[in-house]
Formats: C-alpha cells, structure tokens, sequence
C-alpha cells in the first residue's frame, strides 16, 4: 500500500503582476499556475483545493467565522526509509550467518598463565640510631 505525506497551503487570494499579463484573472491564474509548478519542483502532486471555516477573534469579545481556501498537495513517502530497512535486516541475517559458524568452531581456551618467581626487592633500609644524649641533673 502507497504512503502519502501531505502538505496543505493557502491558496492565493490575489494575483501577482506579471510582464505582458494585464487582466486580473490572467494574473491570478499565473499566480496559481506559478504556485501549482513550484509544488511540483519539490516533489509534491497537487490532489485538491478545499474551502474549510475557521474561527478568528472579532474585538475582545465576540468571534467570526471566516472561509479559507486551501490547496492540498501529496507525494509519497521516501521510499529510501524502507529499503535502507531492509538493506540493514538482510545484512545483519548475513553477518549472523557468517559468525555463527565461525562460533561453533573456535574452542575457548584458558589463558596459559607462566609460573614467575617474585622478584627479590631491595631491603628496607635500617632504622637511624640516635644516640641518647646523657641526662642532665641538677642536684643543688
């Protein structure tokens, strides 16, 4: 089933001058005409205009309901999305495919640790012998 993304835009309400266009429906239809080919450079199909209401404030009170027509243009949606998808699915089923056996064969083996003798350090050096100093006494 086709994806369609939408895009909906204002329709002109007045038309643009032009070079060589003088009558005011001439212009507007070149506005639209204009409108409708720039859709259509990006990718977007024109499918429908719409009049649909919208409610606009009036004062400070009150509201009013004003028509507003609309263009409603569509594309479908970018088809890269889905087939990087499944480019990726089928690569990983691949790499898993590939590792799997790979797996199986290779044996775990313990590490071989050397037996080593520790090495003989130096020694602590000796603790400084202070000498005691002889007492003093003061017999009167």
């Amino acid at each position: 089933m086709a994806e369609y993304e939408y895009k909906v835009v204002p329709a002109p309400t007045k038309g643009v001058k032009a070079p060589g266009i003088k009558a005011g429906e001439a212009r507007f239809a070149h506005t639209v005409e204009a409108l409708l080919n720039a859709r259509a450079a990006e990718g977007w199909e024109y499918l429908r205009s719409d009049i649909l209401p919208s409610d606009e404030r009036q004062g400070l009170t009150s509201t009013q309901t004003i028509y507003r027509t609309l263009m409603v243009f569509r594309r479908m949606k970018a088809a890269e999305d889905t087939a990087a998808d499944e480019v990726i699915a089928v690569a990983q089923g691949v790499a898993e495919a590939v590792v799997a056996p790979n797996a199986e064969r290779r044996e775990r083996k313990e590490p071989v640790v050397a037996q080593v003798e520790p090495a003989r350090a130096d020694p602590a050096p000796e603790p400084e012998v202070v000498p005691k100093s002889p007492e003093i006494s003061n017999k009167d």
